[in-house]
């Protein structure tokens, strides 16, 4: 075999959201940001969800842990002003990117 294993990764951003602000605004906040993703190399799929305690999660698959990690520096710089920076509160971001160790089709 030849060439190192290429992993999956799940990229989980947890969060809460800015002051006031409800899921449903945080989703319309993403106008710009879902349609960006889709152009990223390595992009599969993106979930949101909320914790009953107003944790939000955004889930983020991705073909290849590098391909998550160069999205995320790309989204910081080419949608600095998205509105989606401020539906966030930014002190409560915990941001990682893990490769996928076990699925189950």
């Amino acid at each position: 075999m030849s060439g190192a294993t290429v992993q999956p990764a799940i990229e989980m951003t947890t969060f809460k959201l800015a002051d006031g602000l409800q899921l449903a605004d945080f989703i319309a906040a993403n106008a710009d940001v879902d349609p960006w993703l889709r152009r990223q190399r390595g992009f599969v799929s993106r979930m949101l969800l909320q914790h009953p305690d107003g944790t939000v999660v955004d889930l983020v698959v991705w073909k290849r842990v590098a391909d998550a990690r160069a999205s995320a520096r790309r989204l910081m710089r080419e949608l600095a002003d998205s509105p989606v920076h401020a539906a966030i509160d930014q002190d409560s971001v915990c941001w990682s990117v893990s490769a996928i160790a076990h699925r189950v089709p």
